[in-house]
């Protein structure tokens, strides 16, 4: 008998270290990278990991802020002649034209840039940086000249949660590819941020994009908002594969080599230092527990849905319980819903 598929998605936080101070950030990003970071010697070998564990999976190089790791560009080069697909997630500050190329020439298949309000004051205010819309704006300009696809991710709070469509309209404008919003987690700076919404409240707000998607005009997918998956089935549509993917389909590497099933589930499941990624990823109990329904509780574990949703098990850790219900989601199992 074979272990559990691979995932299809490694995120590895390449460093911690960034050049802004978002109040969301859910690893805390700090000035300078701090010591224990994996090395570029470190960084190979795990490329060379994930190109033996077929079908490899597609590796985000992800932080904190990428580009100031110095061997980022040779990273992703490397990553790409392995077979790798390489994606990079920026906030765009330090994207030029001339960087733009070289992402390129790397081989880097998708950049992420990082926009949460459609108006510049706004979005400065919460990246804590003056300027930081305009050089998203720069950003986006130079990858579209340099022909590298990107995409604008976009973090929905109280805040902007009613102007998600007006962030998809901006993102189209702006040339990309597809528009991904995540759900807020109170993890990290973000786990002071707001008083949250109530859940019935979210699932209204995710109605309404459900039913705008189609009218967007680029890709569009929710994310760290597994019950958009439900809502889906609920409306007679097929899930576009599940709703929480720690675990299941993803993986987490923080910048000291720390695997976790996602970047806002704070619980350490193995250390690529003592052991082989595959071996972390098919043995530890973290990931065991969290492929296993019979030791989900309450909501979720009860849930006709829960192959398909899951429920945020970081949200859920942040209620106390990672196998516990998800505080964002309404609904009752057993008592169907219909949009």
């Amino acid at each position: 008998m074979g272990g559990p598929p691979p995932p299809r998605l490694v995120a590895w936080e390449t460093t911690r270290a960034c050049n802004l101070a978002c109040r969301h950030c859910r690893a805390e990003a700090i000035p300078a990278p701090p010591p224990g970071e994996l090395s570029p010697e470190e960084g190979r070998d795990l490329v060379d990991q994930l190109a033996a564990w077929p079908p490899a999976p597609a590796l985000i190089l992800s932080g904190g802020e990428p580009l100031l790791r110095p061997d980022l560009l040779d990273l992703a080069a490397y990553g790409r002649t392995r077979g790798l697909r390489v994606l990079v997630s920026t906030n765009g500050l330090l994207v030029t034209a001339a960087l733009a190329r070289k992402l390129k020439e790397a081989g880097v298949a998708r950049v992420s840039l990082s926009l949460d309000h459609p108006e510049p004051a706004a979005h400065d205010a919460f990246r804590g940086a003056p300027g930081a819309f305009e050089a998203l704006r720069r950003a986006a300009a130079h990858l579209r000249e340099a022909g590298l696809p990107f995409q604008i991710n976009s973090t929905l709070t109280s805040a902007n949660l009613d102007q998600a469509v007006a962030l998809s309209a901006l993102a189209r404008d702006l040339g990309a590819a597809a528009h991904h919003v995540f759900l807020l987690v109170p993890v990290g700076r973000a786990a002071n941020l707001e008083k949250p919404l109530t859940a019935e409240a979210y699932e209204a707000a995710l109605l309404d994009l459900q039913r705008r998607e189609p009218a967007l005009g680029l890709e569009f997918k929710a994310t760290c908002a597994p019950q958009y998956q439900r809502l889906a089935v609920q409306a007679g549509q097929a899930p576009r594969g599940r709703g929480c993917l720690a675990g299941q389909g993803f993986l987490f590497l923080s910048s000291t080599g720390e695997a976790r099933g996602c970047g806002y589930l704070d619980l350490a499941a193995g250390d690529l230092r003592r052991a082989p990624l595959k071996t972390i990823y098919e043995e530890a109990p973290l990931f065991q527990d969290l492929r296993d329904r019979k030791r989900y509780r309450g909501r979720c574990g009860a849930c006709e849905y829960w192959s398909v949703c899951g429920g945020c098990r970081a949200r859920a850790k942040a209620e106390g319980d990672h196998l516990g219900p998800e505080p964002l989601c309404p609904h009752q199992p057993g008592r169907e819903r219909r949009p």
